[in-house]
């Protein structure tokens, strides 16, 4: 059964090592074998420990789906991050061999109430790197529209062309079966 909570600070070792991981099983010929294998961790493990120490700054939350001790997934929201689309999922993650058995439905269901519940005015958006087939099929199942691409650095020092998945009505993820 899977329970969910916010996260602490505490938790960005674990949360970055699933980040981590999540891109090496997604992002393996999109991003290099090298950056991946070798800095990928170490990289994502900074970002949430700085991200954490700075959340008076930026305010976010993240959300964890956990299956008894063990994280399965995560989501972390930027509330109100743009003035058009709303609220930014900058992360969505579930481990590898537990994709396909809702996690990340419930975990974006959950960020739809969250939001919902606060009363955050707008959408809600994510970006999802265009040949990452799987993902925006995923994110259209749910009723994300495509609007727009853009092209973003990666972290390996490479570039990526991005597709913007907008839900212009949160509250629609948490009727999704």
């Amino acid at each position: 059964m899977v329970t969910l909570r916010d996260a602490t600070e505490s938790d960005s070792p674990a949360i970055a090592r699933l980040h981590a991981e999540s891109w090496r099983s997604a992002y393996r010929g999109i991003l290099s074998d090298e950056y991946l294998d070798t800095r990928a961790h170490s990289e994502r493990a900074l970002l949430w420990r700085a991200r954490f120490s700075e959340k008076t700054c930026k305010p976010f939350f993240v959300i964890l789906a956990e299956i008894g001790a063990q994280l399965a997934g995560f989501a972390c929201v930027f509330p109100n991050e743009h003035p058009i689309f709303g609220s930014f999922v900058d992360n969505l993650h579930v481990t590898p061999e537990l994709k396909r058995k809702g996690i990340g439905r419930t975990l974006l269901a959950e960020v739809a109430r969250r939001l919902v519940a606060d009363q955050t005015r707008g959408g809600v958006y994510l970006w999802a790197i265009e040949k990452n087939s799987n993902a925006r099929q995923f994110y259209s199942s749910l009723g994300a529209v495509e609007v727009g691409t853009e092209e973003f650095a990666t972290p390996d020092g490479g570039k990526v062309r991005e597709v913007r998945c907008y839900w212009p009505d949160p509250s629609k993820l948490l009727s999704r079966p």
